[in-house]
């Protein structure tokens, strides 16, 4: 990533950022991936069938007093009368939405929107929330109003298919994807949670949401042992069976997935541990972030369109 003079201070800042955290903050094997849920008939919002009221480019609201802003990507020849998949993704402390639109600090268009862009050809809406002070500290919930306001004027907007909204993010926005999956289990069909910790809070936090978490075995800014603890809140709400996922051995730079088993209907647990620190794009054999040979965006494209 092109971030090696300011990763330092990230990394320093979001040791902090835990150890406040956790402070304050509530305690809360190898399988194969479950059949598919079954599609559900798309619900569709007051921009079907209209020309689109909002196009790809940078994007302004006020929320709550303070201006605000998002980078949007409609998909090329956009179609009024197709409910689209809507992904957010949510940059890291320090990161901007800039940097997850582009793709630059791993890949320049290849890792755009985490590398899903590209993998969803068109098939979906995309949005970079930009944090204030480049994170996501949601302080009285108002990233969480944020999305809230986001969501309300695109789907006002366009076309998207409100049973199929989805949230990725890395470190910080990563904890911003864990507070939606809290706040909004019910606007939001599935998230992915890369190295995250809980840094924006958990409002609610009992009921089930699709949850798919990502996170490295030598992590030393977010340590895996946060990760476990953010997926085991996800693995109790959506009733499935308790297990302690195996994990791969450091030093074999390789990656292990597990589906958990008896979750409830829709609401499927993943958990992918890779051997690697605090990075978002791991390669199998190799050290450091790679946009093009990176596993991770498939996984999570895989989850996502299960639904």
């Amino acid at each position: 990533m092109q971030k090696a003079k300011l990763w330092p201070t990230v990394v320093a800042t979001l040791l902090a950022l835990v150890a406040t955290t956790a402070a304050t903050a509530p305690d809360h094997g190898g399988g194969q991936r479950p059949t598919p849920t079954p599609a559900r008939a798309a619900a569709t919002t007051a921009g079907c069938g209209k020309a689109p009221g909002l196009a790809s480019g940078t994007h302004t609201l006020q929320v709550n007093g303070k201006s605000r802003s998002y980078i949007l990507k409609v998909p090329d020849a956009y179609d009024r009368n197709h409910a689209y998949r809507l992904i957010f993704g949510f940059h890291w402390l320090g990161g901007t939405a800039t940097d997850v639109a582009t793709g630059r600090t791993v890949e320049n268009g290849t890792w755009a929107y985490y590398g899903l862009q590209r993998l969803a050809n068109n098939t979906a809406v995309f949005v970079a929330p930009q944090g204030l002070n480049n994170g996501w500290a949601n302080n009285g919930g108002e990233d969480v109003a944020l999305t809230d306001a986001v969501l309300a004027q695109i789907e006002n907007a366009l076309c998207v298919d409100t049973t199929r909204r989805f949230s990725v993010g890395f470190s910080y926005g990563a904890a911003m994807t864990y507070a939606l999956a809290c706040a909004r289990p019910t606007v939001f069909r599935a998230v992915a949670v890369q190295s995250g910790g809980q840094l924006s809070g958990c409002a609610g936090g009992t009921q089930p949401v699709a949850y798919l978490g990502v996170h490295g075995v030598r992590d030393s800014v977010l340590g895996i042992s946060g990760g476990r603890a953010l997926r085991d809140r996800f693995v109790r709400n959506n009733g499935c069976a308790a297990q302690n996922p195996p994990e791969p051995a450091q030093g074999s730079l390789a990656h292990r997935v597990t589906a958990y088993t008896g979750c409830s209907a829709g609401h499927p647990v993943e958990w992918a541990a890779f051997d690697e620190g605090h990075i978002a794009a791991p390669q199998d054999g190799a050290g450091g972030d790679s946009g093009s040979r990176t596993w991770v965006p498939n996984e999570i494209w895989k989850f996502f369109t299960q639904f």
